[in-house]
């Protein structure tokens, strides 16, 4: 298995741990848009690796298109590869990275990368569900919408091109639940490991957002 052992590039890194919809994402934008954190999302690395046709990301592609998660192997060369091209000193917020024991002890194998600590975003999966199926979005320029919290202004009409807002195939009721029963599975063991080496913070993000960043804040200074 691939390790991080040759990375050469001295960074601070802390992972963000939660559900889908605990607003992991959002926060990790909002630390980026301040100079001294980078926010890297899984997702768009996996996205910019295929983009651009590297090797790492035609050996992801060859999963994905199948339906199948891509190997604890492949998303450790493509978090070292990414890490590496990063300047020294850097703090780091992983979003969606690890997702196992097996990437978490990979991500600890040296200390050029090293873990200052996991925040573990909480939330009741009730108010998970809500969220996740009121999300909407506009099929042509993706822009996102919520039938509670953000409306088009016109039902079904996306207020910043005309396109049409839909809901996306995996954010129905029933493939969020089994999202979530996913995630649990996976999270127990990630939690229980970062707690072990003392190093686990929890937070309740059943807040206002502004109230969440004020917390990440104190606990990243």
């Amino acid at each position: 298995m691939r390790s991080f052992a040759d990375a050469e590039v001295s960074v601070r890194i802390t992972v963000f741990l939660g559900a889908p919809g605990s607003g992991k994402g959002t926060q990790a934008k909002m630390l980026s848009q301040r100079e001294r954190f980078v926010h890297l999302s899984t997702g768009d690395i996996l996205r910019n690796a295929i983009k651009e046709g590297t090797a790492l990301g035609k050996e992801a592609k060859t999963f994905m298109d199948k339906g199948e998660l891509v190997p604890d192997s492949t998303m450790i060369g493509l978090i070292k590869d990414t890490l590496s091209q990063l300047k020294p000193n850097q703090h780091v917020i992983l979003d969606g990275f690890p997702r196992t024991v097996a990437q978490a002890e990979a991500l600890n194998t040296n200390s050029d990368t090293h873990v200052d600590q996991a925040i573990l975003f909480e939330i009741a999966d009730s108010l998970l569900i809500e969220r996740l199926t009121g999300r909407r979005v506009c099929k042509q320029c993706g822009q996102p919408f919520h039938t509670k919290h953000i409306r088009p202004k016109q039902d079904g009409v996306c207020d910043q091109c005309g396109g049409e807002v839909v809901q996306r195939s995996d954010d129905h009721e029933d493939v969020v639940r089994r999202r979530l029963e996913i995630f649990h599975a996976q999270n127990k063991g990630l939690v229980d490991y970062y707690a072990k080496k003392q190093n686990l913070r929890r937070i309740n993000v059943d807040q206002p957002a502004d109230s969440v960043q004020q917390i990440l804040m104190e606990l990243l200074k």
